[in-house]
């Protein structure tokens, strides 16, 4: 019988260095089998030999947590907007779960079964209604006996404190992890406060995820760290930002963007901006540390060589990756076998390869959250008049 694995909280509190994944919603977009606009999982069923590569690949890249590929996967999502789907949410949860430990158990990996924000929430629906939302992914996790849960993806403190409510009545570990920057949810709650809001509503592990830069989101987790332990709290702490360099975005990050969702390559961050993340968090003080949408399986190996001291292990995938580019030393051209050094791509500053375009944009900005009427859902199709009535007013932003 094989020894058991530590768990997540066990390994935290030993001060070792946890690697999560990556954007698993992005990089099956492009790979064809995530639909841009729904952004619902239901690859884990439809296409599991998909899920199932990009989760080892992460495994290899020095991931130490496989999460479910759960996002959006809530009952309301999958039925919103006239998204019609062939299996039920239950079946894309279950066959989540089972893809996740098949590949966790090819390595020293957890599995991390994750909720996050309802369009149930955006539409103003109760508070009892929201968590049981929640409460039927829940079932499935633990009919499938995750390691630990993740609250993620959340715009709203209060919605984030529901989910960690929920969560928390299993008795497993809970992450919370919002998409917030420095200014805070989108009701202006700042983010030493939704960490405290987080701890006390039963988190032991709290941070941000998505929506910013790295550099952002580390910032925006120092101050929750700020805040906790000003409160007399303790917890652990986790970011897993964008892959996406991000400094002209607003409160609500990325998706307010004009490149949001097509146009977004020329920010992708390179695998030496990786290292300088990962150094980044881990003196901050951020022990859990991983990616979101644009994340790649090389920008994990990265944060794992970075951190390789530290953990004591490179990744496999590190046998074909020079360190600091030494491979380049066995390149044919002598310019490039110059470039094997680390001052080097320390160094370097990209360029973009497009003249005509500007280095950061101007956010959309509608301005409209949770309690207004554009953000109310519904089952059916957008029509053709609100479509209209959106392109019109997309005109005047």
């Amino acid at each position: 019988m094989a020894p058991s694995k530590k768990g997540i909280l066990e390994r935290l509190d030993a001060g070792e260095v946890v690697i999560g994944d990556g954007g698993f919603v992005f990089a099956l977009e492009k790979r064809g089998y995530v639909k841009a606009g729904p952004w619902t999982p239901e690859a884990a069923a439809e296409h599991p030999e998909a899920v199932r590569q990009l989760h080892r690949e992460f495994l290899r890249a020095g991931a130490n947590v496989m999460q479910t590929f759960t996002f959006y996967a809530s009952d309301d999502k999958l039925e919103n907007r006239g998204n019609k789907l062939t299996f039920t949410g239950a079946q894309i949860n279950e066959a989540a779960c089972d893809l996740a430990r098949e590949v966790a158990n090819e390595g020293d990996a957890l599995v991390a079964g994750g909720v996050c924000q309802t369009p149930s929430y955006l539409s103003c629906k109760s508070e009892t209604e929201v968590k049981a939302i929640l409460k039927k992914q829940l079932d499935v996790f633990m009919k499938k006996n995750v390691d630990f849960l993740i609250a993620e993806y959340f715009e709203h403190v209060e919605e984030a404190v529901w989910a960690v409510e929920v969560l928390k009545d299993t008795g497993k570990p809970v992450a919370a992890s919002m998409c917030i920057g420095p200014e805070g949810d989108m009701h202006g709650v700042p983010p030493a406060e939704c960490a405290v809001r987080l701890v006390k509503a039963g988190a032991q592990i709290v941070g941000v995820n998505c929506h910013f830069d790295p550099m952002t989101c580390v910032k925006a987790v120092k101050m929750m760290k700020e805040g906790v332990e000003k409160a007399g709290l303790k917890a652990h702490y986790m970011v897993q930002p964008l892959a996406y360099h991000t400094p002209d975005c607003n409160c609500q990050g990325f998706i307010d963007l004009p490149e949001f969702p097509f146009g977004l390559e020329p920010r992708i961050l390179s695998r030496w901006d990786m290292h300088k993340y990962a150094r980044e968090a881990f003196n901050a003080g951020i022990h859990f540390i991983g990616g979101c949408c644009g994340f790649e399986p090389y920008h994990i190996r990265a944060i794992a060589e970075e951190l390789a001291v530290e953990r004591g292990v490179l990744p496999a995938a590190s046998e074909k990756h020079g360190n600091w580019g030494a491979g380049l030393e066995m390149h044919t051209k002598p310019w490039v076998r110059a470039r094997a050094r680390r001052d080097y791509w320390e160094n370097l500053k990209p360029a973009s390869g497009r003249p005509l375009c500007p280095s950061i944009s101007a956010p959309d900005s509608w301005g409209v959250t949770k309690g207004h009427n554009d953000l109310m859902q519904q089952k059916e199709a957008t029509s053709q008049d609100q479509l209209k009535q959106l392109f019109d007013r997309s005109k005047t932003h």
